[in-house]
């Protein structure tokens, strides 16, 4: 046996000591009635006189984290969702029966209730002098030490619950991310949009180029798909005569981990009829920079090192512009079919036989320029061949009305104004059936019910999607996106048992 495992058959033992004491060690009975915060905040600067003169009494709950025994008295900090405080347990003010229990009994890591006085200790901090107390849960095992378990980040990940007991900047993010989630919501409530949910299993992949998790419906004996993205399905809508709509759900793609990738992420795609990518592009920048300056109080911050200034405007530049002013290319380089197959041959990238020019000025743009974009910047005029669902730009139709949004060199949002003409997006998701019967197993499907919904009429109008575990990443200057997921995807452990 390990020493987890000796720890535990002791608190075990313990366990059975209070039920035989006639203390029940999971009781459903204590009542808090603040929190440890509201006390603080309530008592902040407040005098030992002012707390002597208080009748009030204050029952509050959460984990024990660390005991400092004086053998008739008793220090502890507990934690709940809130903050930690001090507690004091004395023999004589809760009865030796009471105190003899609690030292038997009692861990660090139980959930513990107390009931008392407040008074400041001689050095000045809160503390609770407890009259009457209750072992709510009784832990089995012990708390990771904080300065050794910690550090492993795959347990961080694997045993979230450890890190958000011991790690108070780990709840911090948390907190910080569902604050951005809820106002996130809030700004397009407040400007019209409606909040729709459509299908997560989809019976054909569609949306975004991308490689789909497969599964199937025994009743339909039907194989289906966890939607990439639920973009077909919003246009539907607009469709239908919603004119303002917006879905903030998960996605899932069959692709790679990376610290920028896990296979169900969120996201946010809303659309609006009558408008174009342009003015999404000013809305992305009034939600971003509404967002700082909601939370953090500054269109300035720092991730990872790096300063990033979000005072508007932000930077617009095409494609083409990036290669040149960011990636060091000549004009001539990418013009020139030869010579941008040549320029990403140096660069090491492979499998160009069968890429348009398009694609190889895209590929050559991610492998070369997009983490050279710290900077908010906008990167516009994307070809068509990469873009089967956006609206090509009058008078070049080599090019779509399309962005994408890059925050310390990586993209954090993409939009376009939308193909809505049925005949050019049957002819362009052809395009990318053949595409897939040549091996790319990310080119989208044939949809003949969206497009079949297209030749009912869809408005014109912009759509777009915004990474929301990447937004928090920078927000919370989290240098990974599992670090922003509370429970990440995660390989199987060394030595894991594998299903056969």
């Amino acid at each position: 046996m390990g020493a987890e495992d000796d720890i535990r058959a002791v608190r075990l033992t313990k366990l059975e000591q209070l039920r035989e004491a006639g203390r029940a060690p999971y009781p459903n009975t204590f009542r808090r009635n603040i929190t440890i915060q509201a006390i603080q905040e309530r008592f902040d600067g407040a005098s030992s006189e002012d707390l002597e003169a208080l009748e009030e009494r204050f029952a509050l709950a959460g984990r024990v984290m660390s005991m400092r025994d004086f053998g008739k008295s008793c220090f502890l900090h507990v934690q709940d969702e809130s903050g930690q405080l001090q507690l004091y347990l004395r023999k004589n003010i809760i009865g030796e029966e009471a105190y003899d229990q609690f030292k038997r009994g009692a861990d660090i890591g139980d959930l513990f209730g107390a009931e008392g006085r407040l008074f400041l200790t001689r050095t000045g901090e809160l503390t609770v002098q407890v009259e009457r107390y209750e072992i709510l849960t009784k832990a089995l095992r012990p708390l990771p030490e904080k300065f050794h378990g910690l550090k492993d980040i795959e347990l961080r990940y694997r045993k979230r619950y450890q890190d958000l007991i011991v790690n108070p900047e780990v709840r911090a993010t948390f907190r910080m991310r569902a604050e951005i989630i809820r106002k996130v919501r809030s700004f397009f409530d407040q400007r019209g949009f409606l909040e729709v949910e459509t299908p997560m299993m989809h019976p054909i992949a569609g949306g975004a180029a991308a490689k789909p998790f497969e599964t199937f419906h025994n009743a339909l004996e039907q194989s289906l798909y966890l939607r990439i993205a639920p973009e077909l399905y919003l246009k539907r809508l607009l469709v239908g005569g919603f004119t303002k709509v917006y879905e903030l759900n998960k996605n899932f793609r069959n692709e790679g981990l990376s610290t920028r990738h896990n296979p169900e992420f969120t996201m946010i795609e809303f659309y609006e009829a009558y408008a174009a990518y342009e003015d999404f592009m000013a809305l992305t920048e009034e939600l971003i920079c509404g967002l700082l300056d909601e939370l953090l109080g500054s269109r300035t911050l720092t991730y990872q090192g790096m300063e990033l200034d979000f005072s508007l405007p932000w930077r617009r530049v095409s494609i083409e512009q990036a290669l040149v002013e960011d990636g060091g290319f000549s004009q001539e380089e990418i013009g020139d079919p030869a010579a941008l197959k040549a320029a990403c041959e140096r660069c090491g990238i492979e499998g160009l036989k069968n890429m348009s020019q398009g694609e190889l000025l895209v590929e050559l743009f991610e492998q070369t320029v997009e983490e050279k974009l710290i900077q908010p910047t906008f990167v516009m005029q994307y070809p068509v061949e990469v873009s089967p669902l956006a609206r090509s730009t009058e008078g070049c139709p080599e090019t779509v009305d399309r962005f994408e949004l890059f925050i310390a060199g990586r993209e954090v949002a993409n939009g376009f104004s939308e193909l809505n003409d049925p005949e050019e997006q049957r002819r362009r998701l052809l395009g990318q059936v053949e595409k897939r019967r040549q091996g790319d197993d990310t080119a989208q499907e044939m949809d003949e019910d969206f497009v079949e919904a297209l030749e009912f009429g869809m408005p014109p109008a912009a759509g777009e999607g915004i990474g929301m575990d990447r937004l928090v990443m920078l927000f919370t200057d989290s240098s990974s996106i599992r670090d922003v997921i509370l429970f990440p995807q995660m390989r199987p452990e060394k030595g894991a048992p594998s299903k056969e």
